[in-house]
């Protein structure tokens, strides 16, 4: 068909039918419909959805008056507090790219990070003072910092040429802020954790921030204003999108400086949580709480776990305490969550047991990812859905990144065949929910055989000594590789090394049995996830 057809020729797109996707334009909203509701709560400081609209734009205009322009780099160090969340609005309000730094980074990963992302401003806590005192020296170029001075942070000093709140005091609260011109300029630069190397920037759109948003709102069937608990840092792919996906529900964020068990509890309670975001290890922690650090609450609390799968001692531990924990899969790549164990109705049926080994699958896509697969990485052919067969996890639609920014190579890499390759590995079911088994880089092949780490690791989980676990493969002279525990004890526990493989020979093919055992204290990023490269090193070394 060449020409236009009947159903385009005068009904062209112009201003009135046709605006830039952009997660800006729901804060607007929030701000103009629920005004007086509450959009956030940082100790005993609330404010309301009108305010916090009038402090993003204000920042916006501080920002625009201090020279920041459009495509310019603005650079965020804070914990889960309010400030950082105006800044989520507020930086791409004046055209500008939010680039949440990782807050347990040190100073060279630091430096790295603000001077291959450009940033021309940075705004930081003032209890990262020191180590951003010593990435700053690491660079050349000035970069313009401003303090944020919370009255809950208990230590560090100022060292910035002014602090936030008479950084913004200067700017518009009514500032005419700037919409994309188009929607898929950048958003936000999120950079991976860089465990083989530097870390790669992953630059957002703001059309897939905007559908991201609204997916986890429709995924999660979150009604009007429920009340989020923020467990999971901002910064980390932008805290999911779910900072801007609260405003389109005018939601109430629940700042929270420190993730422990005890003020968690204390926030259940208190502020009558209702969502909440968290890896698996702070799943564990909640489970394995004291008596003493313990509330009781009246709401039901439903719960988004990603990173590996949660053990389903701890999936069964949660819904003893009335938390609905759903599993959702996803990348730094993908804007976070991409998949979802969609509940089945007759999964209800089953026992909890049974319901826990359901909910450790990834699931399907998100609605807004358009295509996902699980398929052989040199032939691009899907595999059998026969929950056996694995292949490498694939994605494409919406949801995916840009790309890595200046850096061309890994950008063409990553889509390869069309596809984004997440270097996950995986199985799909015959019901279409696929189930990782296991990163590329993680699989032990053994004698040939391949050994899912993230399976040995569910059956660790099951031993009572057991709080942590995690299994990598270790150098074999006879079969190549073979499976090594890496065991974080229970307070109390003292099982031997061969109890635990006697343990696993018995729930297990006995070659996936681990061959050594190594009780130690795991290392662990800022997300909750095992640092397995570590551990790998150290098992080369036994």
């Amino acid at each position: 068909m060449t020409g236009k057809s009947i159903f385009d020729i005068g009904l062209e797109k112009g201003p009135a039918n046709h605006r830039p996707l952009t997660p800006l334009s729901l804060i607007e909203r929030a701000a103009t419909t629920f005004p007086d509701h509450i959009a956030v709560i940082h100790g005993k400081r609330r404010t309301s959805w009108a305010q916090t609209y009038r402090r993003c734009r204000q920042l916006a205009s501080a920002l625009t008056q201090r020279g920041i322009q459009v495509g310019d780099t603005v650079a965020v160090m804070a914990p889960n507090i309010t400030e950082f969340y105006e800044a989520t609005f507020g930086v791409p309000m004046c055209g500008a790219v939010l680039n949440a730094l990782n807050t347990r980074l040190d100073a060279e990963n630091l430096a790295f990070i603000l001077d291959h992302g450009e940033a021309k401003l940075l705004i930081s806590d003032r209890i990262f003072s020191s180590v951003i005192k010593d990435a700053l020296a690491l660079i050349d170029r000035k970069i313009i910092l401003i303090d944020i001075d919370d009255d809950l942070a208990d230590f560090g000093e100022l060292i910035g040429e002014t602090d936030y709140e008479a950084f913004i005091a200067g700017g518009d609260p009514d500032f005419d802020w700037r919409m994309p011109e188009d929607e898929w300029e950048a958003i936000a630069l999120n950079y991976t954790s860089g465990t083989t190397g530097n870390p790669k920037g992953v630059v957002y759109s703001h059309r897939g921030a905007f559908l991201s948003a609204l997916s986890h709102m429709v995924v999660w069937s979150m009604p009007q204003h429920p009340i989020y608990l923020w467990t999971l840092p901002m910064f980390h792919a932008n805290g999911w999108c779910f900072a801007w996906g609260l405003a389109a529900v005018a939601g109430t964020s629940v700042c929270l400086r420190k993730v422990e068990a005890k003020p968690i509890f204390a926030s259940f309670r208190e502020n009558k949580v209702t969502h909440f975001c968290a890896a698996p290890i702070v799943l564990g922690m909640l489970a394995n709480a004291s008596s003493e650090d313990r509330t009781r609450w009246e709401q039901k609390i439903k719960c988004f776990t990603a990173a590996s799968p949660p053990p389903a001692p701890t999936l069964e531990a949660m819904a003893k305490m009335d938390i609905e924990v759903t599993h959702v899969y996803g990348l730094t790549e993908v804007y976070g969550p991409a998949t979802v164990c969609a509940w089945q109705e007759s999964w209800g049926k089953l026992s909890l047991a049974e319901q826990s080994n359901m909910k450790v699958r990834q699931g399907v896509r998100y609605p807004v990812m358009e295509e996902l697969m699980v398929a052989d990485p040199k032939t691009m052919k899907p595999v059998p859905c026969d929950g056996e067969t694995i292949g490498e996890v694939m994605m494409r639609g919406n949801l995916v990144m840009k790309g890595y920014l200046k850096n061309p190579q890994a950008t063409e890499e990553a889509f390869a065949g069309g596809w984004f390759r997440t270097g996950d590995l995986g199985v799909i079911h015959p019901d279409s929910y696929i189930e990782l088994k296991d990163r590329s880089k993680d699989i032990i092949i053994s004698g040939g055989e391949n050994i899912s780490t993230i399976e040995v690791e569910g059956v660790l989980y099951r031993h009572p000594a057991v709080l942590d676990a995690a299994v990598v493969a270790r150098p074999d002279e006879k079969w190549g590789e073979t499976p090594c525990a890496f065991i974080e004890l229970r307070e109390g526990a003292n099982p031997t090394e061969d109890e635990i493989i006697a343990f696993c020979r018995k729930n297990l093919a006995h070659f996936k049995a681990p061959k050594s055992v190594v009780f130690t204290s795991l290392p662990k990023t800022s997300t909750g996830k095992i640092q397995k490269f570590k551990l790998r090193e150290e098992a080369k070394a036994l």
